[in-house]
């Protein structure tokens, strides 16, 4: 098919079009027997509310699945029939968008972040194409981390509707074969999904093992306390070493919670952080020269704050 050649978007104030976003929390989990897998944990957090922070700049995000609580609010709608497959949750949560973008994602992705959102969104503009999605370390499309525009997705899904009598059971090729799609090469971890025991407990293993371990245990703290606050965790790993080391031990965390509320009374943003960790690196750098200093005097060790 020809690419899509609608009028552009309208775009909000930071410069970016609106987008809605889709994500298919259904499914019978068969392969994990049945369990719940939007509600399974990965660091602490269940994989939709993951899914869920990584599409946080959608105008309406729609789950097709089962009520639960979430991290954000979200619409609900599910699928008829139940358990009628992907194409028919697709078309259940499509009817509740309104932008001309539209964002369709699985709630099984513990990998998924922003940056991949954004990429999905920006090839989808770039190019004028009806949609853009990942492809995996093995080349393969992932049609369920991906961008299309509203309109060529509705066509197909009602001209598929109209050709097989119903979208119950019919699998997701035949709505992207359709479709003039885009690929993008994004993050190899961005398409991992939780579908085995076995996915689950790799993707546990590397929440723990990675080298990113104190960002994504940073993310879950702001989730789980309703913070959007942007935090240099450089700056606050820097203060709680010089507090160790200039004062004592116990002070790390007592300085850093203390510069946290300093900052909320500031007015919280980033900023505010950064200027309170500067005061107190400051005052922890002077007490320990006075303590250095004192020891010098005395010809006695220099304090290490043990």
């Amino acid at each position: 098919m020809t690419a899509y050649d609608a009028a552009a978007p309208a775009y909000d104030a930071a410069g970016s079009a609106p987008y809605d976003a889709v994500v298919l929390a259904g499914g019978a989990a068969k392969r994990l027997g049945g369990a719940d897998k939007p509600g399974l944990s990965v660091g602490g957090r269940p994989l939709l509310d993951r899914v869920l922070t990584a599409c946080a700049g959608a105008a309406t995000t729609v789950v097709v699945g089962g009520r639960r609580p979430t991290a954000r609010p979200v619409e609900w709608t599910r699928e008829e029939p139940a358990g009628g497959g992907p194409l028919a949750a697709l078309d259940a949560g499509l009817r509740r968008t309104s932008a001309e973008s539209v964002l369709v994602l699985s709630a099984d992705l513990p990998f998924l972040a922003a940056p991949t959102v954004d990429a999905l969104l920006d090839e989808l503009r770039r190019t004028g194409r009806e949609g853009a999605l990942c492809t995996d370390a093995d080349g393969r499309d992932q049609p369920l981390v991906a961008a299309y525009r509203a309109e060529p997705l509705r066509r197909e899904l009602t001209l598929l509707a109209t050709a097989h009598g119903s979208l119950a059971g019919l699998p997701l090729r035949m709505l992207t074969r359709e479709l003039d799609l885009a690929r993008i090469t994004a993050d190899p971890l961005a398409s991992f999904d939780c579908d085995t025991w076995e996915d689950l407990a790799a993707a546990r293993a590397r929440i723990r093992d990675h080298g990113g371990v104190l960002d994504e245990w940073i993310t879950a703290v702001k989730d789980e306390l309703g913070i959007e606050l942007d935090v240099d965790t450089g700056v606050l790993l820097d203060l709680a070493r010089d507090a160790a080391h200039g004062v004592a031990r116990p002070a790390a965390p007592l300085t850093t919670f203390l510069v946290g509320y300093a900052a909320a009374k500031a007015g919280g943003e980033g900023r505010d952080v950064v200027e309170a960790a500067r005061k107190a690196a400051a005052l922890a750098n002077r007490w320990a020269a006075e303590a250095e200093a004192e020891a010098e005097a005395a010809g006695g060790p220099k304090n290490d704050a043990g």
